[in-house]
């Protein structure tokens, strides 16, 4: 059963044992006390009748039971207007007198045996269908002689008033208890629309949608409550925010470092392709030999800066100074046998000049760059890797002739996963992280990078670093 009805039969269950409890409670006290009255009247009465009988039989000498008969004839008692129904009863029940208005089916037995001189008793009595008498008694001596002196009351009224009244509390208890069950109704609705919009908030988180909240219009218990799933909620997005952007980073690195391996591996094969095909000169076998070992050590410190750098987000890593011009030539070294492979020409113009940076997220920012450069040269393009030094800093820019970036593209193409001609880079192996993650490093180090672009004409990055002194 929803909770929705439980609330509602429970309140309407509520509603009909107390008003029921209620009625009669209020009708029997009335009907208790109507009868306890009518006791204090016959109790009177009765008090009466024996003074009136004393009175009656006080100077004279009652020889039979035929004189206490006369006497009791000689007796009319009345109150309000009512004359009193009584009779003189003797231990046997035999009836010695009396006004001839007590019901004949009133049997004295009951109420008399075992009642001692001077003792009163009463009891409610049913003589037939719906009529009921309270028959009191009293024993009184009479010239050694010890007789009963009974009374009654008709009161019969009194419980026709009550089955009455118990018929009109029925009607107004089924009038009450659809009214009830109309109240039950709206308020089991309204105490419960709150939780309906819990229950619906929660579902669209479910599905998903973790920044949706319960507005809080109370500061009852269920407002209370809404404020601590709010909490919750909050937290939650927070841990699924941190849970997602985790996975993104550690995605991200899976990329870009598979991308990144790309540029010194191919700097090893085709030195290593030059050791195999070629005859080499003793130089030049120590030369290559050297490129390939450089390029190994590279990629393994690459490896867990670029861990550092995406996965937990790292932005302290210590700089050195470096001198621009080497730092570049030796850059250039490392892509001229892909470039020279694919004919292009390729040339570096660097001047000399202090900067401070980490050496190997710079080479692999520039070495994005030179890579990007190649792909989108053709055959018989040019590549030009240019430094200079500059009053605010230094300037490191990579032009090419190749077929340039469409002018709506390039405020876009430093975003993970853009890829302007996405055939061409899924072609070529590309994921589309190379030039965010240039963008990264270019700011770890303070820096800004730009492109410039025509298209079907070629492209320029530049790259401004400050340079001289680190502050």
């Amino acid at each position: 059963m929803k909770l929705f009805w439980k609330l509602f039969c429970s309140m309407v269950s509520v509603s009909i044992l107390a008003c029921a409890v209620g009625g009669f409670v209020l009708i029997d006290g009335q009907f208790r006390a109507a009868l306890e009255q009518e006791m204090e009247v016959l109790r009177g009465e009765n008090d009466m009748l024996r003074y009136a009988l004393f009175m009656e039989a006080e100077g004279r000498v009652l020889s039979g039971r035929e004189e206490l008969a006369r006497l009791a004839q000689g007796m009319s008692p009345t109150t309000g207007g009512h004359t009193i129904s009584f009779r003189i009863s003797a231990a046997t029940g035999e009836e010695l007198g009396g006004n001839h208005c007590m019901p004949p089916d009133l049997n004295p037995s009951p109420l008399i045996s075992g009642l001692l001189e001077n003792q009163r008793c009463w009891m409610l009595r049913q003589v037939a269908e719906g009529a009921y008498y309270l028959h009191g008694a009293s024993a009184v001596s009479l010239q050694d002689e010890t007789v009963y002196l009974e009374n009654c009351r008709y009161v019969s009224p009194l419980f026709a008033q009550r089955a009455g009244l118990y018929r009109s509390f029925t009607g107004v208890m089924l009038a009450l208890i659809a009214g009830a069950a109309v109240l039950s109704f709206i308020l089991a609705r309204a105490i419960l629309l709150p939780l309906d919009r819990l229950s619906a908030v929660a579902r669209i988180m479910a599905a998903g949608e973790l920044s949706r909240r319960v507005p809080v219009t109370g500061d009852d218990e269920l407002g209370l409550l809404f404020e601590d799933f709010n909490a919750m909620a909050e937290r939650l997005e927070e841990q699924m925010a941190q849970l997602t952007d985790a996975a993104r980073r550690e995605k991200d690195f899976t990329a870009s470092f598979a991308h990144e391996i790309k540029t010194p591996l191919t700097s090893i094969i085709g030195y290593a392709d030059l050791l195999l095909s070629r005859e080499n000169t003793p130089e030049q076998v120590r030369d290559r030999a050297g490129y390939i070992f450089r390029e190994g050590r590279r990629l393994e410190a690459l490896s867990g800066k670029l861990m550092e750098l995406i996965v937990l987000g790292r932005r302290d890593f210590p700089l050195r100074p470096a001198a621009m011009g080497a730092f570049l030539e030796r850059m250039g070294s490392v892509l001229r046998p892909a470039l020279e492979e694919a004919g292009i020409q390729f040339t570096v113009e660097a001047e000399e000049a202090p900067v401070w940076l980490e050496p190997d997220l710079m080479e692999t920012a520039c070495l994005n760059l030179l890579d990007n450069a190649r792909k989108a040269t053709p055959e018989g393009g040019t590549i030009v890797l240019t430094g200079q030094a500059k009053e605010d800093g230094y300037l490191i820019q990579v032009s090419d002739t190749g077929r340039g970036i469409p002018a709506e593209e390039l405020s876009r193409i430093t975003e993970p996963f853009y890829m302007v001609d996405k055939s061409r880079a899924r072609a070529q192996g590309g994921a589309g992280l190379g030039l965010a993650l240039c963008r990264d490093i270019v700011e770890l180090h303070g820096g800004t990078l730009d492109f410039e672009s025509v298209p079907g004409q070629g492209t320029t990055a530049s790259i401004h670093l400050r340079g001289g002194d680190r502050a």
